[in-house]
């Protein structure tokens, strides 16, 4: 398995397209925190916090994500190595699971630069260290989550195509769903005295009450859940094979 998650990630970071994927979710950011005269800009915010990031970060997500996994089977499948994984000493579960933490691991590598946004604030701030890191701290553990619920979600867009360009797509859709339906859903008001139910259904009230810097034991069960299911759904189309 760890052979497998090694050759995941390294198939990933000695392509070109990764390092395009990287720079481009570090340069969106780092142009709406500093750069762009916006609501995000910290300097011109006046305030020792870096919300603006964990506003931006899963907007981005919404795409980065899908592009780190739309590789995950479609490349495999149509490359043809898929049977050739299959045939290896390797359980679906093992397999599966390589290529979920593969991902998450690139996103983990994504989001560690910016913890130089974080120590610059810490060091402009007036007096030094005047931020609130509980919150930070809470709300990387949100985008954390978010990721992990992403990559999930694309690795099962992966395993439905041979083709890259329509896994990704479906995982934006699906990302897309997931994170902004239900919101939308809500507002609509057709569910009367359940549409703050409705609303928990989606990834955003989850992400959003982490985000204040409060771990809720219901939030980490949501997006555990939500994980789980994504994965769950992975393996049944790979055990289609068997049919």
């Amino acid at each position: 398995m760890f052979t497998l998650f090694k050759k995941e990630v390294n198939s990933f970071l000695n392509s070109l397209i990764g390092y395009i994927v990287l720079l481009v979710f570090l340069l969106i950011t780092g142009l709406f925190l500093w750069v762009f005269p916006m609501e995000f800009n910290i300097p011109d915010y006046g305030y020792a916090n870096i919300n603006g990031l964990f506003i931006i970060a899963p907007w981005v997500f919404l795409f980065l994500i899908p592009a780190i996994t739309m590789r995950s089977f479609a490349d495999e499948r149509k490359s043809g190595t898929i049977e050739l994984l299959y045939t290896k000493p390797l359980t679906d579960y093992q397999i599966l699971g390589a290529k979920f933490l593969s991902g998450f691991t690139l996103v983990l590598i994504a989001l560690i630069p910016t913890l130089i946004y974080y120590i610059s604030v810490y060091q402009l701030g007036l007096p030094s260290g005047n931020i609130d890191s509980g919150a930070v701290w809470g709300s990387y553990i949100g985008l954390l989550f978010l990721g992990g619920a992403f990559v999930s979600i694309g690795v099962f867009a992966s395993s439905l195509s041979d083709s890259q360009i329509v896994s990704f797509i479906l995982a934006v859709f699906m990302c897309g769903i997931m994170y902004l339906g239900f919101e939308f859903i809500y507002t609509l008001s057709l569910f009367g005295p359940v549409d703050l139910t409705v609303r928990s259904l989606g990834i955003q009230a989850h992400y959003d009450s982490i985000s204040r810097g409060v771990v809720d034991t219901r939030d980490v069960i949501y997006f555990l859940s939500v994980i789980a299911l994504f994965l769950m759904l992975t393996k049944l189309v790979m055990e289609r094979r068997k049919w």
